[in-house]
């Protein structure tokens, strides 16, 4: 079974951007290879503002990955290289994607859908690279819910520029 995995970077603080979605203060670690990090997925996961903020940066999503955009507001009609979903088939169409055979899905971006679907039970690993930096304001990692969820160390990888990614798993039947 293909894995979900929420990959993202974080400042020191929790915050996955700026108050207006900017990420400028993530350094770009000439250590970090990201074309073996790309190279693990061939699906992109991803709300639409994420969306939006990698169209402004020249990048729609759909270059490298087959990418689906959850959204209440943008018409799939006009955007014919991603596949656009509203939230109440969201669910249903990741739980799907997860059977079929290919590489693993690379969830990114803003913490909401990242909520919805470790709440619905589809998310099974977490990587957060840790940037050395405190906000001290922004959009959170993980917006705040009842529902705790236990994980399990992987693994961790330290680099020059002083960012620590943490790789987990999410404990299947985790809720506490």
């Amino acid at each position: 079974m293909r894995k979900v995995i929420y990959s993202v970077a974080m400042s020191l603080d929790g915050y996955i951007a700026r108050p207006d979605g900017a990420y400028d203060w993530i350094p770009m670690d000439p250590a970090i290879d990201w074309d073996a990090f790309m190279g693990r997925f061939d699906t992109v996961l991803m709300g639409r503002r994420t969306f939006d903020l990698m169209r402004t940066q020249g990048d729609g999503g759909g270059k490298w990955h087959r990418s689906i955009v959850f959204s209440r507001t943008l018409a799939p009609q006009d955007l014919p290289d991603v596949t656009v979903v509203r939230d109440e088939a969201g669910a249903a169409l990741v739980a799907d994607l997860r059977r079929q055979e290919g590489k693993d899905i690379w969830l990114v971006g803003g913490g909401v859908l990242f909520r919805s679907l470790l709440d619905a039970g589809l998310v099974d690993a977490v990587e957060t690279a840790i940037v050395p930096i405190l906000l001290g304001e922004g959009l959170p990692m993980l917006p705040s819910a009842p529902r705790t969820v236990k994980l399990r160390y992987v693994n961790q990888t330290r680099y020059p520029s002083g960012i620590v990614l943490l790789r987990y798993d999410v404990v299947s039947g985790g809720q506490l």
